[in-house]
């Protein structure tokens, strides 16, 4: 790493981990530490669902710009959240920073109930975004390390999926909290900002049995603690599967510094194009997916004659094909292969969004075929996503990873809360097809770049140790 005569040792502990079946010990890891990807969704469903109440509630009632500050309030956390949690995941390990990150999170969330003006719904809604982007640095770093390499893949798109869960229950939620049968617009936002509580506490004592991660135990020289994590795991697996011999052994580097120094080695000959990759994807599937989720309603609202009342119902189609892309889609990025399937991800999406976007100039689309023909293009755009994510997680060296998840993961969050809105209002401002028309051009492109840029230079990661990738 970055130059440094590190030590080595000679160890059979990843390689015991990734020759083992899947088991009910891994879904317990899964569920344990996916459940954030479905928090995230439900912040967002609430967040976007209660404009309406935030804006008519006596306490607050705000303007639309100051909406607009919260939502960059928890924007700008989550980017927070994810570089410096990330950082202290790859410093004190994975598993104390799950714990605090949960934590930080139902704190914050639960604060925002009760919040009385800008200033403080502001603050609490960064906290709760920092909490979210902390929890994305540390347990998909987690999740690669302790899910076997043969299905890495398709579990990290399986749990990712369930972020469109958390939306549409979300939105549920906060419409029947506003309901005037239950809590109503006063009191219905308040409690709509606690939902996710009880999830969290599940998930709290669920977290409780998952254990640190052995692969960050031996890169710290803690290797009695590795063979004592790997012993319980391969213990509670062969209650019910007979466990396959493993002879193999890899080489593990220790640490040898400090997280953010060697970062450096992302742009070192050997990891500099992966590193291009996926700064070119997760730019893709971000300015993708706001420049039709930030403009979408405005276009059904505008050219369609959709009424504001039933326009987010229009949304529940965009989040079950987003959700079911990777679960009809997801193995076959370990089957077929990363390079083949990645790829055919982007251009897939990009493809769809070229054909509607023709049809939507030339007037061709009633407002049901439009809204499906949105839905074809995240069916794809949702295993492209999760699969930049992914790509990120595994690419690079295990003393870094969680810290170069965060780089990216922050690279793609600010672009999308900066670049997708400002360009696409722009658009938007004109009135009329043509400029929409640019911009979705622009995004697709964007899209089979990527695809060109992962064909090319992309790693063909399935089924291979994260030792043997990085």
């Amino acid at each position: 790493m970055a130059g440094a005569a590190a030590a080595q040792i000679t160890t059979d502990i990843p390689p015991r981990l990734d020759r083992l079946p899947w088991s009910r010990w891994h879904l317990r890891m899964a569920v344990a530490l996916g459940i954030t990807f479905l928090l995230d969704g439900l912040e967002g469903g609430v967040g976007g669902s209660l404009a309406g109440a935030l804006k008519s509630s006596q306490a607050l009632h705000f303007t639309d710009a100051q909406l607009g500050l919260g939502s960059s309030g928890y924007l700008f956390g989550t980017v927070l959240g994810a570089l410096g949690f990330g950082y202290l995941a790859d410093r004190y390990g994975r598993k104390s920073l799950f714990t605090w990150t949960l934590v930080f999170y139902v704190c914050a969330t639960a604060l925002t109930a009760f919040s009385w003006n800008l200033p403080t719904f502001f603050l609490c809604r960064m906290m709760t975004g920092a909490g979210i982007g902390g929890e994305y640095t540390a347990i998909n770093s987690a999740i690669d390390e302790l899910i076997p390499a043969r299905v890495r893949g398709r579990v990290n798109l399986y749990i990712g999926s369930s972020f469109w869960i958390g939306v549409i229950l979300g939105s549920l939620i906060a419409v029947g909290f506003l309901s005037d049968r239950v809590f109503g617009l006063h009191y219905g936002w308040r409690f709509a900002f606690l939902s996710g509580l009880p999830i969290a506490f599940v998930v709290l004592y669920l977290r409780r049995h998952v254990p640190e991660s052995p692969r960050w135990l031996l890169t710290h020289s803690r290797d009695d603690e590795a063979a004592a994590v790997i012993d319980t795991i391969e213990a509670a697996v062969e209650e019910h599967h007979a466990l396959p011999k493993e002879t193999r052994t890899v080489q593990i580097q220790r640490r040898t510094g400090d997280p953010i120094r060697q970062l450096a080695a992302l742009w070192q000959p050997q990891y500099r194009s992966r590193a291009l990759v996926c700064m070119v994807m997760v730019m893709a599937q971000s300015f993708f997916y706001n420049s039709v989720f930030f403009s979408a309603t405005l276009i059904l609202l505008r050219f369609y004659g959709v009424s504001a009342a039933h326009a987010g119902v229009l949304f529940l189609p965009l989040s079950f094909t987003n959700f079911l892309g990777p679960i009809v889609l997801g193995r076959l990025v370990d089957t077929l292969g990363r390079r083949v399937m990645i790829p055919l991800n982007f251009v897939l999406a990009g493809a769809a969004l070229i054909v509607s976007n023709l049809l939507f100039l030339d007037a061709k689309l009633s407002v049901v075929s439009q809204v499906a023909w949105w839905a074809i293009a995240f069916f794809f755009a949702a295993n492209a996503g999760g699969s930049a994510y992914l790509t990120t997680s595994e690419l690079f060296p295990q003393q870094i990873r969680a810290t170069a998840i965060a780089v990216f993961y922050a690279f793609g969050t600010l672009l999308a809360g900066v670049c997708g809105p400002a360009v696409f209002g722009a658009l938007l401002n004109r009135g009329n097809r043509e400029p929409i028309f640019y911009g979705f051009m622009a995004s697709a492109g964007i899209m089979l770049l990527a695809a060109a840029a992962q064909a090319i230079w992309g790693v063909a990661a399935e089924g291979k140790s994260l030792e043997d990738v990085t």
